[in-house]
């Protein structure tokens, strides 16, 4: 297994950008109250950076990954689904649900079903039903099934990364553990919008969202070159 300094050696030059655009975002602070392109295309930025990140790791790399090359999809799906959260007021918050939905698709498909780990599934099961239920008096209309549609989605992705830590067995990688922290920080970025949205308002909710939706992303990115990593640690042994 390679580690963890190894690995920090390897990818942190390659993620130099994403943090200086994350940076950007919270210094500029642009109101949501004045959607632009320009507030769109900072707030895409970091993602873009993570897309960079994956193909700097080269075309045939992600061909050869399909796990890789999915991430990849979902992160182009996210960042459009940002754009369309940008004029969410303006009607295009379920354009955005439904970016973010294909995303969770496309990262579950990536982190795959083995192992299966009934047990994780069941508690993510138990925690996205609580969630649903705490937010199911305030949703109204369509929002009541979308949102029951989208937390199953989440949930399950949720459980496909935790599946991937076997701690007990030892079967875990720096990797699988980047993807299972990037999964949990995604639902509490999501419950965070949700539950600003729907029920009531959270202090420092934005700073709260987007914190940890750019650390989400990002490590769930980065769970996606192990397999580089490995064969880059065998070339040099």
């Amino acid at each position: 297994m390679v580690s963890p300094v190894t690995v920090v050696k390897s990818e942190g030059p390659k993620l130099v950008p994403f943090f200086k655009a994350t940076c950007v975002y919270f210094v500029l602070w642009l109101p949501t109250s004045s959607p632009s392109w320009f507030s769109a295309l900072i707030k895409c930025l970091p993602i873009f950076c993570l897309w960079v990140f994956l193909l700097a790791h080269g075309i045939n790399f992600l061909v050869a990954h399909r796990s890789a090359s999915r991430i990849l999809a979902g992160l182009i799906f996210s960042a459009v689904g940002d754009a369309f959260l940008i004029w969410q007021e303006q009607g295009y918050f379920v354009h955005g649900l439904l970016m973010f939905a294909i995303t969770h698709i496309l990262y579950s498909s990536a982190f795959g079903m083995k192992p299966l780990d009934l047990k994780a599934g069941f508690a993510m099961t138990l925690v996205s039903s609580f969630c649903y239920t705490f937010l199911y008096s305030y949703l109204s209309g369509p929002f009541t099934y979308l949102v029951a549609v989208y937390i199953a989605l989440i949930g399950f992705m949720g459980w496909r990364a935790i599946a991937g830590v076997q701690l007990c067995n030892d079967l875990w990688t720096w990797t699988k553990l980047s993807a299972c922290i990037g999964a949990v920080l995604f639902m509490v970025s999501d419950l965070t919008i949700a539950v600003n949205k729907f029920c009531f308002p959270v202090p420092y909710s934005r700073a709260i969202i987007m914190a940890t939706y750019y650390a989400a992303q990002m490590l769930i990115a980065l769970s996606a070159v192990e397999s580089r990593d490995e064969e880059d640690f065998k070339s040099r042994n």
